[in-house]
């Protein structure tokens, strides 16, 4: 095993190939902060990679490039989605803009699939709650009257939706 500071091969072709790796990152998210953070994640990642399983890699940029899209994929599919479901209203300013390639356009399909496999599987006045607040802007209040329940349950319900939807968002980019 392998303790010392020197890098493994698999770290020497990292190094040999980071403005790449960066630039691919950029592509899918669309901002060089987050490629650099993908880009620094992918290499603490392949630094858990042992030396003898280093070398059994046999296209080691091929390797290091699925690493990287993979991580800038997730990224990606959890800031986006956290955009465009957590995000407040009044921070609307603070959305970045995101790549609009057809590899974010497939990303945002997949995550909006996700999201509405979750709000499929919750009871149906937890869904008609949580569409009403996000889709056609209603005010808790005004969700409360539409619904004859309480704006305290109509607050339960929405915080019930977001976090199925989280929870949903999470076992799909942990796997």
């Amino acid at each position: 095993m392998h303790h010392g500071t020197a890098p493994t091969g698999l770290q020497q072709h990292f190094i040999g190939q980071r403005q790449r790796l960066r630039d691919a990152a950029q592509r899918i998210l669309g901002c060089p902060h987050r490629a650099d953070d993908v880009v620094q994640d992918a290499y603490l990642k392949i630094g858990e990679v042992q030396e003898q399983e280093s070398g059994a890699i046999r296209q080691p940029q091929a390797y290091l490039m699925r690493i990287v899209r993979n991580l800038a994929i997730d990224r990606h599919r959890r800031c986006r989605f956290e955009s465009d479901v957590f995000a407040d209203e009044e921070a609307g300013e603070d959305i970045h803009e995101e790549a609009h390639g057809p590899e974010a356009i497939a990303i945002s399909r997949q995550t909006l699939a996700l999201v509405s496999r979750a709000l499929d599987g919750l009871p149906a006045r937890t869904r008609r709650a949580f569409e009403l607040y996000r889709l056609t802007g209603l005010s808790q209040r005004e969700i409360a009257a539409e619904l004859g329940i309480s704006v305290t349950l109509v607050n339960f319900l929405i915080r019930d939706a977001l976090a199925s939807c989280r929870q949903c968002l999470a076992l799909a980019s942990s796997r």
